[in-house]
């Protein structure tokens, strides 16, 4: 063999050999990579990664164990106990035990700008109850406390790290989830790297998770039939067809619990001060302007559900007596007529994605033929979520990618004074029924009380629901063991490429 050949053939041999990397298309750029003040529906896609949670949820939508192993309600709903998995370490070394989960937990409840503390209800303690067991006391019984310790609010941060917020817990981020970031490029890329201390090594089959934020949904799917993808999320229902027919990838379809809505500004600042934000007369000729239908057929290739509630046809609070109301234009007008209105102009925030701008496109021509003029302003979908909580919107479209609770859709949004009322939407009658539906155990008592709830927040509007959307992701071929749950994230565990 001459010597240059022998010298390649060594060198080749001795290289290790190519780490894999699971590279995943997402609809947006998050905001902020903390679980404590994050909003987005994007961060948590990557949080599925970084940071496991006290609950996780299964395909059928079940809550079973992940970083807590067992639980169990004591004291007449008033006390949760919680037995924590043993042999789990957070990525800076630290290792879980009762006092790292506590003040985990108090972070989410007492950290300033907290968009868990809402989901946490009446939490009056947070205590050690054993080394490997926490107990939380409730002044008051609130069902939603599991579903909630099943999301981010159930997402643990080490205790080194439990009085870093925001941007400064990012650059060294430290939760006890499979991988651990090492950079992000905004609007570009976040990578993350396998944590070799991760307590389910097994379900692991790739070295490094890149998560690319690709707004527009075309180019998203054209990535993943190139190969420059391996899975991407919220597949556009006009690219369905395309996926279906290549023999390269492969189009998944499962159960979803999320909602779109326009949220409107109705006391939050100068954004409220317009006929929509102070007249629900306005608001109501909004909503009959628009054809939900035509709405879901012209965007959506009629595979979604049009909705008028947060929750889809199927779920258990799901309200059947509160039907999704037709349009109705001859009343539209007249209720601007009523309002003093001849015509509305109205600023319309709408996310830079494909599917956002397609329905706002959609809405806007129906609203024109009521007499109100909806002016598109199209941002980044982070920007949007800022200005949401600082007032800066008359009206935007955004997604709730839905909770297996009701109250984690509702109460955030709309009781008086919570973080994510970024419209700042109060009612008392709201209030009242939605605090009865978080309290009581008994599922027939929570029903109706969100049935009240709901008789009052459609009454209001300070959101309209419009869809529901199904759940479509796209894969190569290549890949297997996509878990398909009802909340529509990504989990990584058991995510393999063939050879």
């Amino acid at each position: 063999m001459r010597p240059f050949l022998a010298a390649a053939l060594s060198l080749t041999l001795a290289l290790p050999a190519a780490a894999q990397t699971l590279r995943i298309g997402i609809a947006s750029d998050p905001d902020v990579l903390d679980p404590t003040l994050s909003r987005s529906v994007a961060a948590r896609q990557v949080f599925m990664a970084m940071c496991d949670k006290l609950i996780e949820v299964d395909e059928k939508g079940a809550l079973v164990p992940q970083l807590a192993t067992a639980w169990t309600w004591e004291e007449a709903g008033r006390a949760l106990l919680l037995t924590l998995r043993a042999g789990v370490t957070f990525h800076d070394g630290a290792a879980l035990d009762a006092e790292a989960a506590v003040a985990g937990l108090n972070r989410h409840i007492n950290a300033q700008g907290s968009t868990r503390r809402g989901e946490l209800g009446p939490v009056t303690a947070v205590e050690v109850a054993g080394p490997m067991q926490i107990r939380i006391r409730l002044s008051e019984p609130f069902a939603p406390l599991l579903a909630a310790l099943s999301d981010r609010a159930g997402m643990l941060v080490s205790p080194r790290q439990a009085n870093v917020l925001g941007a400064d817990f990012q650059a060294q981020p430290a939760c006890a989830g499979p991988y651990r970031l090492t950079r992000r490029v905004p609007q570009d890329r976040i990578e993350l790297e396998r944590f070799p201390g991760y307590w389910d090594a097994g379900a692991l089959h790739f070295d490094r998770v890149v998560y690319r934020p690709i707004p527009d949904t075309t180019v998203r799917a054209a990535n993943l039939r190139s190969g420059t993808l391996d899975v991407i999320e919220r597949v556009n229902p006009s690219d369905v067809a395309t996926l279906r027919r290549d023999s390269r990838v492969k189009l998944l379809e499962g159960p979803s619990l999320a909602s779109v809505y326009l949220a409107i500004n109705v006391a939050n600042g100068n954004g409220a001060q317009t006929p929509l934000g102070q007249d629900p007369r306005v608001r109501e000729a909004l909503e009959l302007s628009i054809d939900r239908e035509i709405l879901n057929r012209v965007a959506f290739e009629g595979l979604y559900r049009p909705g008028n509630q947060s929750t889809p046809p199927g779920h258990p609070h799901h309200i059947a007596a509160l039907p999704v109301p037709g349009r109705d234009l001859t009343r539209a007008r007249a209720l601007l007529r009523e309002a003093g209105q001849d015509r509305v102009r109205i600023k319309f925030s709408v996310p830079n994605t494909t599917e956002y701008i397609q329905a706002a496109e959609v809405v806007q021509a129906m609203a024109a033929e009521a007499g109100i003029t909806l002016e598109i302003q199209v941002i980044e979908v982070a920007t949007l979520l800022r200005n949401w909580t600082a007032g800066d919107f008359e009206v935007l479209i955004i997604a709730w990618s839905g909770r297996t609770d009701i109250d984690g859709n509702l109460w955030g949004f709309n009781a008086c004074g919570q973080t994510l009322n970024g419209g700042k939407y109060c009612s008392e009658a709201a209030d009242a029924a939605l605090r009865a539906g978080r309290t009581s155990v008994d599922p027939a008592a929570r029903l109706a009380a969100y049935g009240e709830a709901m008789q009052v927040l459609l009454r209001d509007r300070p959101y309209i629901y419009l869809w529901h959307p199904a759940s479509f992701f796209g894969t190569t071929a290549a890949i297997t063991g996509l878990r398909l749950v009802p909340d529509g994230l990504i989990r990584v565990q058991g995510l393999r490429a063939a050879n």
